[in-house]
């Protein structure tokens, strides 16, 4: 069986052109939603895999309407090749893991993706290592002067007028008070 998904991005968008396309390449049954590429939860996507059984073809009409990366595009045709499922891009020929070629295309795509992976991290890593040697540890900049809050303290101020004065939470006040 040929299983077709179509997706667009906002409300204002329409996906008939997309499942014509998908009926017209032979899809039996389409999923089809309105959702952000973004958006890592896509219930049709994910009832489209379901569905998918061994022998199956999933098509799409472009490769944005799949996958937000090539690392995702990967995920999801190894999902799907698990099942024996096969994939195919509509407006890309090279991308159909049912051919020989469209499986060298795929895994040069998903050695790629393992690359740039690999490269993101390591810029991470260095990004690290060099924050930390500036003395820089991470996470958020702090905006409550704990000085401040202790030299009030020791003033004889309670901490509801501490947390009226500063404007900070009661929770600060004390977390400012026990470090």
């Amino acid at each position: 069986m040929i299983i077709g998904y179509a997706r667009v991005s906002s409300t204002g968008q329409d996906h008939s052109s997309q499942t014509e396309r998908l009926q017209a390449a032979g899809a039996e049954k389409v999923f089809q939603e309105k959702q952000s590429g973004l958006d890592r939860e896509r219930p049709e996507l994910a009832r489209a895999l379901e569905f998918a059984r061994e022998g199956d073809v999933l098509i799409i009409t472009k490769l944005d309407r799949l996958a937000r990366s090539a690392a995702h595009l990967h995920e999801i045709v190894e999902t799907l090749d698990k099942k024996g499922v096969g994939f195919k891009v509509l407006d890309d020929a090279t991308l159909d893991t049912t051919t020989r070629t469209g499986k060298l295309v795929f895994g040069i795509l998903a050695s790629i993706a393992e690359f740039e992976t690999a490269l993101r991290k390591e810029r991470q890593m260095e990004g690290i290592a060099r924050a930390k040697a500036e003395g820089r540890t991470g996470g958020r900049p702090k905006t409550v002067d704990e000085d401040r809050i202790r030299a009030m303290k020791e003033e004889g101020l309670t901490v509801p007028q501490i947390v009226k004065e500063t404007g900070i939470s009661r929770a600060a006040v004390y977390r400012a008070l026990g470090s």
